[in-house]
């Protein structure tokens, strides 16, 4: 990391359980470092190879070094204009945010071309991950799960995702919609996305349901419906539902 930031301060500017990412850097120079300890599951690689992809098609960071050694892994990328879609500024302004959050994703979603698409994050191969985690004793829905699932026990939330519903739209999702991952400009519009790790195709809904659920964990409640009506499409309870279960089973 040191040698990254080559006398450049790191800023921590997020942290999940897989991996730590920092800000370099101002101005047109300013990049991030995502790094990710050997231990962690999470493939960076993986990461590099589906942003190079989508890169020419709409507006995803430039992959600059992709590296690792006994420690771990990280991937350095040019920083896209604009802030966090949770950044203090747009959580003061959560309409602006939450639309521009669903209009960005239905310009993902036109924009990548799913005939063309080399990676799949269809249900049914998410479903049989799932089973293979549940069997290995990885899931543990009290430290994993959202509220609402936690009452199900593992083997009847198996049971329900298995029953996979009919494709409404197959594209090209972003496959970690949360509000996080869209960077807007500094008027509100879209800049790009980030975090993309798991995309591929899939229904649209794998997307939509965590882009909406997401709202309620960063903004609070009631916007929803507003993502939905920017994005361009009437609620479907039924594959929110399917999807949001599917999320916290496919760890």
């Amino acid at each position: 990391m040191l040698a990254i930031a080559a006398g450049r301060q790191p800023r921590l500017a997020w942290h999940n359980e897989d991996a730590l990412t920092y800000e370099l850097g101002d101005g047109p120079q300013r990049c991030f470092v995502k790094w990710s300890p050997a231990a962690s599951s999470l493939d960076l690689a993986q990461e590099a190879e589906r942003m190079a992809w989508a890169g020419a098609f709409h507006p995803v960071p430039q992959v600059l070094e992709l590296g690792a050694d006994d420690d771990g892994g990280w991937l350095v990328t040019a920083a896209l204009p604009g802030r966090c879609a949770v950044d203090r500024r747009w959580k003061a302004e959560p309409r602006t945010a939450v639309r521009a959050i669903g209009e960005g994703l239905r310009a993902m979603h036109e924009a990548l071309p799913a005939d063309r698409c080399p990676f799949s994050w269809m249900a049914q191969i998410r479903v049989k991950r799932s089973r293979r985690a549940a069997a290995a004793g990885l899931i543990d829905p009290a430290r994993d799960w959202q509220p609402e699932h936690q009452d199900l026990a593992v083997a009847r939330a198996l049971e329900l995702v298995a029953d996979i519903p009919p494709a409404d739209l197959v594209v090209v999702c972003h496959g970690d919609a949360c509000a996080p991952n869209t960077v807007l400009t500094e008027d509100g519009r879209l800049s790009g996305h980030v975090d993309l790790g798991a995309l591929g195709l899939a229904d649209r809904w794998a997307d939509l349901a965590i882009a909406t659920w997401s709202t309620t964990w960063n903004y609070g409640p009631g916007w929803e419906g507003e993502l939905l009506d920017a994005y361009g499409v009437p609620p479907d309870p039924d594959r929110t539902r399917y999807y949001r279960l599917l999320w916290d089973l496919d760890v």
